[in-house]
């Protein structure tokens, strides 16, 4: 079996048939592919789940998408050429993945945390005819890796299902909530939500996301 652009562990369906649908998952910085896997259990099982590994190790386990550079003066900034090219393999991933195990776009979800939903926003802003149903989980849409032609793309099939917490540390809630009013300028379906937690997942957020999931299947 060839190597595919990024490293992934996957749970796959009792019985895969033309109903299967299938979610990618893109952990978030300094984490692992066995992170958001946690949640594949309490997911439908007709669900095909994979779960990507990050290309750059930090060490013991640990892995990112690209460098964030912490300076005295600027704070955190983002390598923006990494992010283009974690970009660009995951959406190369993304293509591999449906060719493997014969599901279409339109059969697609892609969910991300954090560094994965900035990524999880850049892949679908620029190939929206590769993934149409987007969990963007703690994260905000970074508009350095926007398609230039971006009104003239067709978003038609694009949609979103956005949450943060509304004492997050790590990214403010304010950057959050631009996503939507974004999304809304472009016609984009979006659905957005705020759960009383920091930078992680709150029991209520995964119960809301999940039953999204399902109306879609």
């Amino acid at each position: 079996m060839k190597e595919l652009a990024l490293q992934y562990i996957v749970r796959e369906p009792n019985k895969q048939t033309e109903k299967t649908s299938l979610l990618i998952l893109l952990h978030g910085y300094g984490s692992n592919e066995e992170d958001l896997f946690s949640f594949a259990t309490e997911l439908p099982e007709d669900l095909l789940i994979v779960s990507a590994r990050a290309p750059q190790s930090l060490g013991f386990g640990s892995y990112a998408w690209y460098t964030i550079n912490f300076t005295a003066n600027q704070g955190k900034f983002s390598d923006i050429p990494e992010a283009i090219e974690a970009r660009e393999r995951i959406a190369t991933f993304i293509d591999e993945i449906q060719e493997r195990y014969h599901i279409p776009p339109n059969k697609t979800f892609l969910l991300g945390f954090s560094q994965g939903t900035i990524l999880s926003y850049a892949v679908a802003l620029n190939y929206p005819q590769k993934v149409q149903k987007i969990i963007a989980l703690s994260g905000y849409i970074n508009p350095e890796l926007l398609p230039e032609d971006i009104n003239r793309k067709d978003y038609s099939g694009l949609d979103f299902f956005i949450s943060h917490g509304n004492v997050d540390q790590v990214i403010p809630v304010e950057w959050a909530k631009k996503a939507p009013e974004f999304l809304n300028t472009l016609k984009i379906k979006n659905s957005y939500r705020e759960y009383p937690v920091g930078h992680g997942v709150a029991p209520q957020n995964f119960s809301d996301f999940k039953k999204w999931i399902e109306e879609r299947l």
